[in-house]
């Protein structure tokens, strides 16, 4: 990677190189604007390399729960623009030919401790009235066709798997290829806003740039909003090579915590779960042994006949919202400055919809979605 040794000037400074950054810069470059890109680490190594890519249009928190807490109005805009991120990444990313091993999969959605067997059937009814093509299946038919015993489900249609790694690559040497400026390590420590924004960097130059995006994950920056967000870690494992897979889909429940997993590379399961509402890396890390642990009895329960021990295991760290929706857009009292805060298992989905916010922002144009993402909106109970 190069180093930044002296001042520089660009359009938009993108502040993050992992998945986030990379579409965000790639949509920015693609509108012709001059951007430069600073991580403080190496890209892609941090919280895009911890993620298990079950990328999905549903929420984590169900339709038929969020219409109850911000109105069904908004609640139908915000999937239904999840599900236009998420075709709009898979059409894109074939489109620029970038490798990240993607498969449309069908989505198996387990009834759980949040939504039970009846809720469930309520929450299939409420996505087939807002246009969304779901499959009631009773518990004897998930056994059937997918050999777990004991829980209903709804099965939808139009998921992605893929490599995080690869995918966001891709997107950032499509940006540079663009005219992209990449530089790590490179960190802000200081940021003045304004009509021209001013970023200092710890080793010494400073950055010029009429607009400044945080995409950092969930290591929040200074002055970004916080009300309603919470850092969560998760832990997941891949297990060893398995004879045979009882079905190709991605798995997950209606639970809080709730396990997901997908069929992985060399017929490998990757599992994710026992979600806890704290950041310490050496305390999450120190864990792994427990959580591992966790997570391949989980699964031995959950398929019967699977080979749940871990070859791999791993940490991670991501930040939640009670909606479960992102916040994306201007940060309110720093002009020039813009922030991508994308929550829960929808981190990736939700980074494309803030390269499309974003680049219709910084650019003049209008997107019909914005308010709903505004760190200015106002919502019932958020």
């Amino acid at each position: 990677m190069k180093t930044l040794r002296r001042d520089c000037v660009a359009d938009v400074l993108v502040v993050g190189a992992g998945i986030s950054g990379a579409l965000v810069a790639e949509a920015l470059t693609d509108a012709g604007l001059k951007v430069l890109i600073v991580d403080k680490g190496k890209p892609l190594c941090g919280a895009t390399s911890a993620s298990t890519a079950l990328l999905q249009y549903e929420l984590d928190v169900p339709l038929s729960l969020l219409r109850k807490t911000i109105g069904l109005e908004r609640a139908l805009r915000v999937w239904r623009r999840s599900r236009l991120a998420l075709d709009a990444l898979r059409e894109r990313t074939e489109r620029l030919g970038i490798d990240a091993r993607c498969q449309v999969r069908e989505s198996l959605y387990l009834q759980g401790d949040v939504l039970d067997a009846a809720g469930l059937e309520q929450e299939a009814i409420e996505r087939r009235d807002a246009g969304f093509e779901v499959q009631n299946l009773s518990s004897r038919e998930v056994r059937r066709r997918f050999g777990i015993v004991g829980r209903a489900a709804i099965l939808s249609f139009g998921a992605l798997s893929a490599d995080p790694r690869r995918l966001a690559a891709g997107y950032l040497r499509q940006a540079v290829a663009n005219g992209a400026r990449l530089y790590s390590p490179a960190q802000v420590d200081v940021v003045e806003p304004g009509k021209q924004v001013l970023a200092k960097l710890a080793h010494g130059p400073v950055i010029r740039a009429q607009h400044l995006v945080f995409a950092t994950g969930y290591e929040i920056a200074h002055g970004v909003p916080r009300k309603g967000h919470r850092i969560a870690s998760t832990w997941a494992i891949a297990t060893r090579p398995q004879h045979s897979l009882p079905c190709q889909c991605l798995i997950w429940e209606a639970s809080d915590p709730y396990l997901y997993l997908r069929p992985g590379p060399a017929r490998r399961v990757i599992v994710g779960g026992e979600d806890e509402e704290f950041q310490d890396e050496r305390k999450r890390d120190e864990l792994l042994p427990q959580k591992t642990a966790a997570l391949e009895r989980k699964l031995a329960k959950l398929i019967p006949g699977l080979d749940s021990r871990a070859d791999y295991a791993w940490a991670g760290s991501f930040g939640s919202s009670p909606s479960g929706a992102p916040s994306i857009g201007a940060i309110p009292g720093m002009p020039g400055c813009h922030a991508v805060l994308g929550y829960g298992g929808n981190g990736i989905t939700f980074a494309m919809v803030a390269a499309q916010l974003l680049r219709a922002s910084i650019t003049g144009e209008r997107d019909a979605d914005a308010d709903l993402f505004s760190f200015y909106r106002r919502w019932p109970g958020m």
